[in-house]
């Protein structure tokens, strides 16, 4: 089945230079919607303009950025039809150790990140009567983790901001899902590891001390499954389907 609804439709997606996010602007582009790629300036290094891709750099903490960036994107394409955030980072420190500099950078980025750039694409969609917006969350969101306890927490907190967003706007012909990858090996992943080898074979096996199940298919996810994953969710085939949370994590925890 080939998944309909992104020919010629305008879609914006940040934290566009990850892997993630720039797997996913190239399965956009290949079929045929028109990419506003955000990301920090030089994340986006390697990627070049043409006519169905503009490159902005983009702060998603920051709201008058945000929603500059939204305007352009429009500027260029047109209404927005769909919207993925990718945007995301990481902290693996134990919660009596992390500091609240720690703690603010991570629900700047992930959650705060979320809320802005989802509140301003809906506000926008809403104009059109449809829409789509997808947010790569985190299974740490929804299952404790050790040394992960407030990237597991900016997640959670994106995930029900994005459900409840889904729920006032549903009436406006807007869906709203979640894509939660477990591991997936994109660079904030490789870099916590000395060798990659070693240390995919660590997070595969589980590590029972830290209370951390393995993967049951055996493999980290690449971005470019997680990336398919978004496309569903954004496509005309999910067009039933919203506040949903689609876990891509191998079975790594265990639930649907």
């Amino acid at each position: 089945m080939r998944l309909t609804g992104f020919e010629g439709r305008p879609a914006f997606v940040t934290g566009a230079g990850g892997g993630i996010g720039r797997a996913a602007v190239a399965m956009l582009r290949e079929a045929g919607a028109k990419v506003v790629a955000t990301d920090l300036p030089g994340a986006l290094d390697g990627m070049a303009e043409a006519p169905d891709l503009r490159l902005l750099p983009l702060d998603v903490a920051d709201p008058a950025a945000v929603e500059a960036a939204l305007d352009a994107a429009e500027a260029a394409f047109g209404p927005l039809a769909l919207g993925l955030h990718a945007a995301g980072v990481l902290e693996t420190r134990p919660l009596l150790e992390l500091p609240a500099e720690g703690w603010d950078r991570l629900f700047a980025v992930n959650a705060r990140g979320a809320f802005l750039v989802a509140r301003g694409l809906a506000a926008r969609m809403r104009m059109q009567g449809r829409g789509a917006i997808v947010v790569v969350g985190s299974n740490s969101g929804g299952v404790p983790r050790m040394d992960m306890g407030a990237y597991g927490a900016s997640k959670a907190a994106a995930a029900m901001l994005l459900r409840s967003l889904g729920l006032e706007v549903a009436g406006d012909g807007i869906r709203c899902n979640l894509v939660v990858p477990g591991s997936t090996l994109t660079p904030m992943l490789s870099g916590m590891w000395e060798s990659e080898e070693a240390g995919a074979a660590r997070v595969v096996a589980g590590n029972p001390s830290a209370f951390r199940t393995g993967i049951p298919l055996g493999k980290l996810a690449r971005p470019e499954d997680i990336a398919a994953a978004a496309m569903f969710l954004l496509s005309d085939e999910a067009g039933h389907v919203t506040m949903a949370d689609l876990y891509v994590d191998g079975g790594a925890t265990l639930r649907a």
